[in-house]
């Protein structure tokens, strides 16, 4: 996502240049105090040669992705005031109860950032809450739709493949995906159609534990590793249903590869989920993975069903979650504020 919001700037017509300030890496994941102080004094070194750079550049405007409390953006508000230019957040999120504890010191930094802020853009509407909540009385919170960096979805409709090809992406690593993938294993367990095939694209440090949980459905699981773009989206035009259930996931940019695609999409009622999602797509109850497994056989079995999942999940897309929509999103809020 920081790589497309990236180039929806570059592109602009306005004749900006747009430049990467700063690649210091600011993250805590483990509530460490000491760590915290290092990159704090990280962050104070690189401000000083920020303020210089933008002075001689001229910098009009600083914009930062994703500040939260476990990785608050400890450069941008100085630099910003320091050069009186705005301040601009896309995709903040406030949590005020991490304002004790561990991440503290971190956590009044974001919400020092977040109050700095002309405009906060969100993603989901579980983001909008806290942010309208806490919002400074002339900051102004907008919506922008995770989106793809294409002018169109992939194809104009789609036919129902012949082979029962399920697919699911996702990386292999411990936590929310390792979860997901045990999810989907428990779903596959309860399909009453029986020629499915299930490819799985994704890599990572828990490939061996992921592996051993599918080992009783080999016969129908191929793990294909991790794959460039291109082979992605052969894999998404060639499949019959995308399987992702999403456990705690913030949205995830899959559903709107695969959605783009015309793949009819099997997830959980999740926040962030249904936020990338066709309102004409049912989701599913977090606790019931048979319902999930009765909504596969329905696609795999119901060729009119399928269709109309189909150019849901393509309609969706083009109207939503594509480039130029998300360009005029993003710059008709920006333009009052450089004065364009």
């Amino acid at each position: 996502m920081a790589r497309g919001i990236f180039q929806l700037l570059k592109e602009n017509a306005y004749g900006y240049n747009v430049v990467l300030a700063s690649e210091l890496r600011i993250y805590d994941g483990t509530g460490d105090l000491e760590t915290q102080n290092k990159l704090i004094n990280q962050a104070n070194t690189e401000i000083e040669k920020l303020i210089k750079q933008g002075q001689i550049e001229n910098w009009a405007v600083w914009i930062t992705y994703h500040n939260y409390y476990k990785a608050p953006d400890l450069i941008g508000p100085t630099v910003a005031r320091t050069l009186g230019i705005p301040y601009v957040l896309l995709e903040a999120t406030r949590a005020h109860k991490r304002l004790t504890g561990p991440w503290s010191s971190f956590a009044k930094l974001a919400e020092t950032a977040s109050d700095q802020a002309n405009i906060i853009f969100y993603f989901t509407e579980q983001d909008k809450q806290a942010l309208e909540a806490y919002k400074t009385n002339t900051q102004q919170i907008l919506h922008l739709p995770p989106f793809l960096l294409q002018d169109s979805v992939n194809c104009p409709e789609r036919v129902k493949p012949h082979k029962n090809t399920l697919l699911s992406v996702g990386m292999m690593r411990s936590g929310a995906k390792t979860k997901s993938y045990a999810l989907i294993a428990e779903v596959l367990k309860h399909l009453k159609t029986n020629d499915w095939h299930l490819n799985i694209i994704g890599d990572g440090e828990n490939i061996s534990e992921i592996k051993y949980i599918f080992q009783k459905l080999k016969g129908h699981i191929s793990f294909l590793g991790q794959r460039d773009k291109s082979a992605l989206n052969t894999a998404y035009s060639s499949a019959s249903v995308f399987l992702w259930p999403g456990v705690d996931e913030a949205y995830g940019m899959v559903y709107l590869e695969a959605q783009a695609a015309g793949l009819p999409i099997i997830a959980q009622a999740r926040p962030g989920v249904r936020d990338v999602i066709s309102p004409d797509t049912p989701l599913h109850p977090t606790d019931d993975p048979k319902s999930m497994a009765r909504a596969i056989d329905r696609l795999l079995t119901d060729d009119v069903y399928w269709q109309l999942q189909s150019k849901a999940s393509l309609d969706y897309i083009a109207a939503n979650h594509l480039k130029l929509k998300a360009a005029k999103t993003l710059w008709s809020a920006l333009t009052p504020l450089l004065g364009c």
